[in-house]
């Protein structure tokens, strides 16, 4: 009787250090909401309920593939298991990504886009709405447009040189 009594207790106090399936709760906030398109947005949240070491995050918009995709590359879905990681604290919970824009492949367009947050690597398609934390960014054009600096009318003249140069030593090794 004495062990069957330790037994409850123990399982008590295990079940009590297990969190409950379903008590993930995951929040994220994106600063600033309204960015230009090559600023730097400051994603940041917290994760309770699990013990992890990070959380995934994809971003869906105007042209971007509706599974979402990672912040890096704008071409590479969420679904084929790539995502952008960020680094839970321990402590507390709390994790931060910095999305500087003006350094990522693709074509990050004006317009609305919405950053998801999710503990475990799972697509815009394949989570429950209890698994994620979304918010919103409003991305407008560049404070600064790029401009194309053409090339010097010199490098042209070379660049042709350099092909007739090519085509005739091809053309005699023929021969």
């Amino acid at each position: 009787m004495r062990r069957v009594c330790f037994l409850l207790i123990a399982a008590a106090f295990i079940a009590a250090a297990i969190p409950l399936a379903g008590a993930v709760s995951l929040s994220v906030e994106a600063r600033p909401v309204n960015p230009h398109i090559g600023d730097t947005v400051t994603i940041s949240g917290t994760v309770t309920g699990i013990r992890t070491i990070a959380v995934y995050l994809f971003v869906t918009g105007p042209d971007l593939d509706i599974r979402g995709v990672t912040l890096e590359n704008l071409n590479i879905p969420a679904s084929r298991g790539l995502f952008t990681t960020a680094p839970v604290h321990l402590e507390d919970g709390s994790w931060t990504y910095s999305w500087d824009t003006s350094v990522i492949l693709g074509t990050l367009k004006p317009g609305n886009y919405t950053v998801y947050v999710v503990s475990s690597p799972v697509d815009h398609l394949r989570f429950t709405e209890s698994d994620f934390a979304s918010t919103e960014v409003h991305f407008i054009p560049p404070e600064h447009p790029e401009t194309e600096t053409p090339l010097p009318p010199v490098l042209q003249v070379i660049a042709l040189g350099v092909a007739v140069v090519l085509f005739c030593v091809l053309r005699m090794g023929r021969k």
